[in-house]
């Protein structure tokens, strides 16, 4: 089988996600080729997991260059011949599914839907649009119930599947005690000070603006917490202000982007994650699975990915920086409970998000799709007005 992945972005968890499967998919013996945009980890890592890159250039955000992008798209499924066409993310999706029009068979994965990342006339002119491109795609693969729930209700009619997202859990293992003290010591922490640390993109997206609102109250509650923000993005100039403003900034520190988290999350006693929209994020999954606590935001996938004992306690309201405050302090006044929590964390890890079974229900969805032979309900080539 030949399969053609194509994402923009080429960081984050949407990259993540398609490396593991490229990986997956060329040990089961499958011929893999990943279309991105160059200059990011994706086509480095891609490669490196045995795909052939082909460069698509492409911005995150559609524009005046979109019709370039599909026009370059076209070409590349054409050359490609691919069995299975998988876009992943709102960019992709949309140039994608212009691109082929539902041949060869397609899985369009949104990660995230467009139209709740965006107000007013663009999220009106979003759900527009992906309502009508759902003919376009075989399959629409959502990574949490509530993903899919909430493109039901909005309108969409797909032939829907829902596979959670899933991590390495040989990569991301759980430290012991002497590896956790070694990594407090390598970052140049106190051995003593209770440590939440935020990994992601720094963007409006991630939220870490709201939880830097609610640092402030936790300074003054618990004034030896310290706070690491990990990730970079277009907000790291305006974070960086923001943590200027707080009480005692030399307490919280932003360390840009880093290639491999898990130092951090050996540190850390609690993993936060101030999400204003998701599918599944991928971040709270690889601290669990190494055994670290988190506290997230009610967005789609944040209840669905942790142990059902924490999916009250775990989980604040979305923007709401005094709740998210309030839990902070609760969950790091008590080290020892985040332990005890991090350990049933990552054997709720092992039972449900095993990379392993991902690529194997992503496989299954693969042969059913193809051997079907079957075109997208209501396809057509006519595009709404106004795209």
């Amino acid at each position: 089988m030949t399969i053609l992945h194509v994402s923009q972005p080429v960081d984050g968890g949407v990259a993540r996600v398609v490396v593991d499967l490229v990986r997956g998919q060329r040990a089961a013996g499958c011929r893999v080729l990943v279309a991105c945009p160059s200059g990011g980890r994706l086509a480095r890592e891609a490669a490196a997991a045995g795909a052939r890159v082909l460069d698509w250039s492409a911005g995150r955000s559609p524009g005046t260059s979109t019709a370039g992008e599909v026009w370059r798209l076209r070409r590349i499924i054409r050359q490609a011949e691919p069995d299975v066409l998988h876009l992943h993310s709102a960019k992709a999706g949309l140039a994608g599914r212009l691109a082929a029009r539902g041949t060869p068979a397609t899985v369009f994965q949104p990660h995230a839907w467009s139209f709740a990342a965006v107000e007013g006339a663009l999220a009106e002119a979003s759900l527009r649009w992906e309502r009508h491109a759902t003919r376009w795609a075989r399959t629409v693969l959502c990574v949490s119930e509530r993903e899919r729930a909430d493109g039901a209700a909005a309108g969409l009619v797909a032939d829907w599947r829902v596979v959670p997202n899933g991590v390495d859990l040989e990569h991301f293992a759980p430290a012991d005690p002497a590896s956790r003290r070694a990594a407090r010591m390598t970052l140049g922490l106190d051995q003593g000070d209770p440590l939440a640390v935020c990994v992601g993109r720094l963007c409006r997206q991630k939220g870490q603006d709201v939880l830097l609102d609610a640092w402030t109250r936790v300074q003054l509650a618990r004034p030896a917490a310290r706070l690491v923000l990990v990730g970079g993005g277009p907000d790291a100039e305006a974070l960086a202000e923001q943590v200027r403003g707080l009480p005692d900034p030399s307490r919280v520190r932003m360390v840009g982007d880093v290639a491999d988290p898990r130092l951090w999350l050996a540190a850390a006693d609690l993993a936060v994650l101030p999400s204003r929209w998701e599918g599944m994020a991928l971040a709270p999954l690889e601290a669990m699975a190494c055994g670290r606590p988190v506290l997230l935001t009610d967005v789609p996938g944040a209840r669905e990915c942790l142990p059902p004992a924490d999916r009250e306690r775990a989980v604040v309201p979305p923007e709401n920086s005094g709740a998210m405050a309030e839990r902070l302090v609760e969950l790091l006044g008590d080290r020892i409970e985040c332990e005890r929590r991090g350990a049933a964390a990552r054997a709720y890890m092992a039972d449900h998000h095993d990379i392993r079974g991902v690529i194997q229900q992503v496989a299954a969805l693969y042969r059913m799709i193809v051997r079907s032979g079957a075109v997208p309900v209501g396809r057509t080539d006519r595009v709404p007005q106004g795209f």
